[in-house]
Order: C-alpha cells, then structure tokens, then sequence
C-alpha cells in the first residue's frame, strides 16, 4: 500500500513538474513571439525605413572619459546616417544621466556633434534610466508621435514593442556591427528574455517612469 501510495504522489508531482515547465515556457516564449510579430515589418536599413521627424537613441554605456562604449558609438553612427540621409530632422538621445558621476546623455550628444550633426539638432534627454522610460518619455515629456528607433537589432524588437503600445508611430534601424563579439551579442539577446516580461509589467500597468513638465526642444529644433 505504501509503495502505491508513492507511486501515486511521485505521478502527482511529475504532471506538476510538467505542467509548470509549460506554464514557466509560455510566459518566456509569448512576450518573445509578441514583440517580434508587431516589429518584424518595421525594422528595416537606412536606405529602407521611410523618413520620420525624429531618431530615437537609445542610451548604453559610457566611458569613465565621457566616451560612448563600442555598442552605444555603433548606434549613434546609425542616427549619423539616418541625419545625413535625410532621413530625420532631429536626434533624441535618451540616457542614464543620474549621477554626476556618469551621464550617458552628454556622451551621446558630444559623439553626434563633433561628428558633424549641428547642436540645435540634438536633443537630449536625461532621465532615459531603461528603455520603457526612454519611450514613455519621448511620447509624454517631448511630444514625439512619429519615430525611427535605433538600437541592436537584438533589442531593437522590445523597444519598437513599446512604442507602438504607448502610442508611438515607430520604425526601427538596427546595428549589427558589433555582432563579430559573439560571447557578448549572445548575452544581449539571452538578456532580451526577461526583459520582456518586465515590458509587459511596464505596459499593462503602465508605469510611470520620471516625468516632469513638456519639453519643447524637440519642437523648437524640427522648426529650426
């Protein structure tokens, strides 16, 4: 009687085992298979995406110097091409700028104008701490309806996601340059797993992020 008794319960926790594997396999894979349906047909080259007011750079790390890491540089010389191609009017770089101490925001904009994009013409937005924030903030703070989104492709997906759900008409332009550090590319898109479920958490409660009162650079620097 013990031994069925047994059997019975370790029947029990295998169907429980199972199920949850399941269960834990869809709540990965739905978000992941949902930002790559509403991206897929908006993630195109420079030549390709159809020109909108504003580039949306997403932040990364800078260097103690100030200097843009290899992975923000790659994306920041695709908002440079986009520019030259007359493919935008005006760049948004959004960065972690919290501390004194470290401020991706000037890096971008310093990378952008000494490459030769005119001041007036890059905007910066300080209070980018994750990518939700950075898109909620160009909708709500800098009245950005309208966008071409640049990121690695890896994330390009998530972040596109989140602009077309906040109210964002966005297309996207990805980098792969820096795809040949395979170890690290890898990491970045393993990393793009969790992150979406944090972005549907962000979406369906729509968190808000650091706010503040309407920015009118943008405007001024398309008028300009």
């Amino acid at each position: 009687m013990a031994r069925r008794r047994g059997w019975v319960v370790g029947r029990i926790f295998l169907r429980l085992a199972v199920v949850g594997a399941l269960l834990g396999t869809a709540v990965v894979v739905g978000p992941a298979w949902y930002v790559k349906a509403v991206s897929d047909d908006r993630m195109l080259s420079v030549d390709d995406v159809p020109a909108q007011p504003v580039a949306l750079v997403l932040g990364a790390e800078v260097y103690a110097d100030g200097q843009p890491s290899r992975y923000l540089r790659a994306r920041l010389d695709v908002a440079y091409e986009l520019f030259i191609a007359e493919k935008v009017k005006v760049i948004l770089v959004s960065g972690d700028s919290a501390s004194r101490h470290y401020n991706e925001t000037d890096g971008m904009r310093d990378y952008l104008i000494q490459r030769g994009i005119p001041a007036k013409k890059v905007v910066g937005d300080y209070a980018g701490f994750d990518t939700y924030d950075s898109c909620v903030r160009a909708r709500q703070i800098f009245g950005v309806s309208k966008a071409i989104v640049v990121s690695q492709t890896f994330h390009l997906p998530r972040a596109l996601a989140i602009c077309r759900a906040i109210g964002i008409e966005a297309w996207g332009v990805g980098d792969e340059t820096v795809k040949t550090n395979s170890e690290q590319w890898s990491y970045g898109a393993l990393r793009e797993l969790g992150a979406n479920l944090k972005m549907v958490w962000d979406v369906l409660s729509q968190r808000q992020p650091t706010l503040g009162p309407r920015e009118r650079s943008v405007d001024e620097a398309l008028r300009g």
